[in-house]
């Protein structure tokens, strides 16, 4: 596998090829913050986080704040936990971490080793090859097999909305990648650039702001917890309490073993949905 973009700076310049990716971190950023101030949901996550501390029970120290941010990072971020359907956390796994690989080898070959003299050490065009390849594997699979509206209500696949900007894009620009790098096809490197336009450059129209603000909103909840706040949720009570069965006098039917008149519940069907 070699460095696409030491044949490309045959035609574009490698200070062009750097100008365009500065370009798309500002469209990322600006659009992150537009996508913020529009939707208020910076403001509304600070008067949230305010309105949790006035109910806190205890003081959360910088020491467990720092340990919860850890817990955060490793269990949402790092390996997706949140998810309960295994083929979601999969698929979103793949995907997550072939864009990350996708885009630092990018920026690396770019930068460092897009002159025609240059030489890429041969692990960035592998990481550049296989990050698409899991992009799209990972992509893919959900696009036909896991999307909400086609596995819970059983809409066709083909059903397009706004917010499947983010996906699509992001397909088209790992699979025309791959494509201009097997074919070395202009045709497909116009639509990679087009494609890859469109994934940064409508960040305010997509979910792509969703990623930086989604760890955030983990890392606070288990504040909250931690503090005893809750997000302002009802207490916790102990069902075995005296005083508690009294305050609820069906504890004891519904919470028994077998309590009647409960039916199947979620066992009524097998779990498809996420």
């Amino acid at each position: 596998m070699s460095n696409p973009f030491v044949e490309l700076s045959a035609i574009i310049s490698p200070g062009m090829m750097q100008f365009y990716v500065v370009l798309m971190i500002l469209l990322v950023i600006g659009g992150t913050i537009l996508d913020m101030k529009h939707k208020k949901s910076a403001k509304y996550f600070f008067a949230n986080a305010k309105k949790a501390q006035k109910n806190a029970k205890r003081t959360v120290s910088e020491g467990e704040k720092t340990s919860l941010a850890i817990k955060t990072l490793t269990s949402e971020v790092l390996t997706s936990s949140e998810f309960c359907n295994p083929d979601r956390r999969k698929s979103h796994l793949m995907t997550m971490y072939g864009f990350i690989f996708f885009v630092i080898s990018s920026a690396v070959m770019i930068f460092g080793y897009s002159s025609p003299d240059s030489v890429t050490p041969a692990i960035w065009p592998l990481l550049w090859h296989l990050g698409a390849l899991s992009l799209c594997v990972g992509g893919y699979w959900f696009w036909f097999k896991i999307r909400v509206d086609v596995s819970a209500e059983g809409l066709p696949w083909n059903r397009l909305v706004r917010a499947d900007l983010f996906i699509l894009s992001l397909l088209s620009t790992a699979t025309f990648a791959l494509l201009w790098s097997v074919s070395s096809s202009m045709f497909f490197f116009t639509l990679f650039v087009i494609s890859s336009t469109v994934l940064f450059g409508g960040v305010y129209w997509s979910k792509f702001a969703h990623m930086f603000f989604k760890p955030a909103a983990a890392h606070q909840k288990k504040i909250t917890i931690a503090d005893g706040s809750k997000e302002n949720l009802p207490l916790d009570y102990d069902l075995t309490d005296p005083e508690v069965q009294q305050k609820f006098p069906d504890i004891p039917m519904y919470m028994g073993d077998n309590p009647p008149n409960m039916g199947l519940g979620m066992k009524r069907e097998k779990p498809e949905h996420y």
